[in-house]
């Protein structure tokens, strides 16, 4: 029965340990949640104990459940209990640092004081966001300098070589603490006026944090309002004020510059800052260093995000941002902001500059322009042409070419001074970017785009390069920034102004002056050299002035020039216009994200199908007349000055059928066979139909430029074609089938004469062509010149892979004393001028092989 009676006892006081337990539980929930993980422990203890206390008798469930006596002493034990707050543990924590660090220096141990110092900084930053700093704090770091200071001195004076773990250390610790104890100089200096009374102090204030009532949110709200009357105030973590005042300027900005470059870093956060910074910024000092920080974080924001170029809205306020820096700079003569300027240290006063003196702030004008320009071309690549989004974006070019010609007067104005050194790169660069926002434009764009800048700079500044009154017109102003650049820089600067002048010469129609300074100055011969940017400008050089003799009427030279880059039929990856991604290329990731970077915004490009017209249409003019040529005397050398347009016409002709014209091409390869055929009007209206031609100035005297050539390439391929079928040819008769004059017809038939083209004579008594029947040349004599030919080719070839090898050692096979050897490419006899002039352009640049024994073997 015992035995029972004990079950139902048990029973109930499990239930009343039940109910108690419940209370305790909510109890529990209302106790503050900065209770330590060790009270946790602590009760389970106690749990425990109260457990195994209880009667022997318990049996099943009942042995896990409290008593009513085990339920009192625990109760009791809890009021035992010591709780400690969330600021009682850091200060447990920083006091046991501060003591690891007082064994360090017991031992002089600079390694470890080092380590624990940075802890230390960690963990009072955490206590001065929410409470005083506090006074240990202050006591370490300035018995560690005194301590640091007593050890340089021993140094010193002591024989004893430091181990270089610790002199590291040591040497760590100076650079830290000097900068660190900046920041607490005045609590320091009260503590050194009386350390017992500093420390004592502390005691007192202690309860202080204990009777501090917390504010509701209305109470912020007031506290913001107050400081906004002053300064300006920020809400922080918790809802706290933080204000911002003049005097805490420096500071901040030097908070910001530190946190540069690290994680979990809020950009937006850090120029919302800058901008109340800003506003606050009473002296032109300290406008100066927030705006340059400013713009800086605003560029950082790009790279810190996904977005593959500054935002609209950002660059806007970044290109005004910098206006009101030179603003700044321009009336306040005894600031420059160089590159290089040592950085001001102290944070609580600024610096006062003696009279006369320059005050030297860090950062670059320079700089912010190139990359203000870099970002535009960067959003101007990634936003389509086609709509009205890039049309606004490329209002923006005003503004920044405005900034940039005021950043160029402000350069100048350093320069004129006298007092600062190494400003003439400065200055290079500056024009550069100006010249390179000019060059491809016409000359009316220009003129805006000059007098809207001119406008919006005041009266009082002006430039020594380029005199706001000064200027005769956009093609002087385009010389003397160019020969400016050129007398003044080297290397790629100059020849990226060199291009840039010539490009301008030839969209304005100077051909001869344009090619007269390409040839001068021997680029294509060391473009090779440079950096693929430069490379890509005189590609766009070249084709301007393939252009530029186009519309001069210059045919044969039009085609010469165009030759190199759309006879490779990659134009427009050559001119920076589009990346071609073949289906078998090795092109790395990496390599097609450079490529991509590098191409020209839209307002910048050449319009690839109208120079593939211009091509062709050359190439036609030139190889009709040569395929007539070579057709009817089969003892002239076959020669193809067009591959391209050789491959399109075979692949024209091999069609079936061909339907009307859909396309450039196809009007160009129908024009071909009609001029081949004679039908010389049928040719002049297929390519005069071409719609591409409206796209060039003066397109009607274009197109009867065109219509005059190919007249006379009629009449050129029809006396090739025929000439074998005629004794004698009447000029009035060719006048009345070309639509020509017979001085024309006598002109055309003359030069075709002295150029040895047509074996003829002009009767002009008679008004007659005569033709002279050459003697034909058996099967045996075609094949031994054609067996010449091979050979003198082969020969070609292999001097010109010798001298490929042998750069540097071209004498290696003379003999002694000089015999034996040609002397050149000259003494080969009269074999034909062609060959020589051949010759002569491609060893221009490189080394002239002589020849030596193998050339004097081949002469005999």
């Amino acid at each position: 029965m015992s035995r029972f009676f004990a079950a139902g006892d048990s029973s109930s006081e499990s239930s009343s340990s039940d109910e108690e337990e419940l209370y305790s539980d909510q109890e529990a929930e209302q106790k503050p949640e900065e209770e330590s993980e060790e009270e946790s422990e602590q009760e389970d203890e106690d749990e425990d104990s109260s457990s195994s206390s209880s009667d022997d008798g318990k049996a099943g469930v009942s042995k896990f459940l409290r008593d009513a006596e085990s339920s009192e002493e625990s109760d009791d034990e809890e009021k035992v209990t010591v709780v400690k707050s969330a600021k009682d543990k850091r200060l447990e924590e920083l006091e046991g640092v501060v003591k690891l660090i007082d064994n360090a220096r017991r031992i002089n141990d600079w390694g470890s004081i080092s380590t624990e110092f940075d802890k230390l900084n960690r963990q009072v930053t955490k206590l001065a966001a929410q409470e005083k700093l506090p006074k240990i704090y202050v006591k370490t770091i300035s018995d560690l300098e005194d301590f640091m200071n007593d050890t340089i001195a021993m140094q010193k004076v002591s024989t004893k070589k430091v181990s270089s773990t610790n002199a590291r250390g040591l040497n760590a610790m100076k650079q830290k603490i000097k900068r660190n104890n900046r920041d607490y100089a005045t609590e320091i200096e009260k503590y050194r006026a009386d350390k017992e009374e500093y420390m004592m102090s502390e005691e007192e204030e202690e309860v202080q944090p204990v009777e501090k009532v917390k504010k509701s949110k209305a109470a912020y709200t007031d506290n913001i309002d107050i400081a906004d009357d002053e300064g300006f105030s920020t809400v922080g973590r918790g809802g706290k004020a933080l204000q911002y005042t003049p005097e805490s300027i420096l500071k901040n900005l030097r908070s910001i510059a530190e946190s540069r470059g690290k994680k979990n870093t809020d950009r937006a956060e850090q120029i919302r800052i800058m901008e109340k910074l800003h506003e606050v910024a009473t002296t032109p000092y300290q406008s100066i260093r927030v705006l340059i920080a400013l713009i800086n974080t605003r560029f950082d924001l790009t790279t810190s995000t996904t977005a593959t170029y500054m935002s609209q809205e950002q660059w806007k306020m970044a290109d005004h941002e910098y206006g009101q820096l030179l603003e700044i700079l321009e009336v306040n003569r005894n600031m420059v902001v160089v590159e290089g300027a040592e950085e001001w240290e102290d944070d609580e006063k600024p610096p006062q500059p003696a009279a006369g003196e320059l005050l030297k702030i860090p950062g670059s004008t320079i700089s912010i322009a190139e990359r203000l320009d870099d970002e535009l071309t960067r959003s101007l690549q990634h936003i389509d042409p086609h709509t009205a989004e890039y049309i606004e974006r490329l209002s923006d070019e005003q503004n920044l070419y405005t900034n940039t010609l005021r950043g160029l007067l402000y350069i100048e104005h350093l320069q004129a001074g006298g007092k600062l050194e190494n400003l003439q790169e400065g200055a290079n660069r500056m024009v550069m970017r100006r010249l390179e926002h000019i060059y491809f434009k016409p000359s009316q764009v220009v003129t805006i785009l000059e007098e809207t800048a001119w406008k919006a700079i005041p009266t009082k500044l002006d430039s020594q390069i380029t005199p706001r009154n000064g200027a005769k017109g956009i093609a002087s102003l385009v010389q003397t920034l160019s020969t400016y650049l050129f007398k003044n820089s080297a290397d790629i600067i100059r020849a990226r102004a060199y291009l840039c002048q010539v490009y301008y010469f030839a969209l304005h129609d100077q051909y001869y002056r344009a090619r007269d300074m390409l040839l001068m100055s021997h680029l294509q011969e060391t473009i090779g050299n440079f950096n693929v940017n430069t490379q890509i400008l005189f590609n766009r050089t070249l084709v301007q002035v393939g252009l530029c003799a186009f519309r001069a009427n210059l045919v044969y030279e039009a085609q010469n020039t165009l030759q190199e880059i759309c006879g490779s039929g990659r134009q427009k990856e050559l001119l920076a216009q589009g990346v071609m991604i073949q289906r078998y290329s090795q092109v790395t990731p990496e390599q097609e994200k450079l490529e991509r970077q590098r191409q020209l915004p839209f307002h910048m490009h050449i319009n690839l199908e109208l120079l593939e017209c211009v091509y062709l249409t050359c190439s036609m003019l030139l190889e009709v007349p040569l395929l007539a040529q070579t057709g009817s005397s089969p003892e002239i050398k076959k020669r193809i000055i067009s591959k391209t347009y050789r491959r399109l016409l075979e692949y024209h002709e091999r069609q079936i059928f061909t339907g009307p014209p859909e396309n450039t091409r196809d009007h160009v390869m129908q024009a071909s066979r009609a001029l081949a055929a004679g039908e010389w009007k049928k040719a002049a209206e297929l390519i005069n139909s071409i719609k591409i031609w409206e796209l060039m100035a003066e397109s009607e005297k274009i197109k009867q430029m065109l219509s005059e050539q190919i007249q006379e390439e009629g009449l050129r391929t029809y006396l090739f074609t025929y000439a074998p079928f005629y004794d004698t040819l009447s000029v009035s008769t060719l006048a009345s089938m070309f639509d020509l004059t017979e001085r024309k017809i006598a002109a055309i038939v003359s030069k075709m004469i002295s150029h040895e083209e047509l074996a003829a004579a002009l009767d002009q008594v008679n008004s007659a062509i005569i033709f002279r029947k050459g003697v034909e040349l058996s099967r045996l004599q075609s094949l031994a010149l054609t067996l010449s030919d091979k050979a003198s080719g082969l020969i070609e070839a292999n001097e010109r892979t010798l001298e490929q090898r042998t750069q540097g050692t071209a004498n290696a096979f003379e003999r002694q004393g000089g015999h034996g050897g040609r002397g050149g490419r000259g003494g080969r006899g009269g074999r034909g001028g062609q060959r020589t002039d051949r010759g002569g352009s491609r060893t221009r640049g490189g080394q002239q092989f002589g020849g030596g024994a193998l050339g004097g073997a081949i002469k005999v």
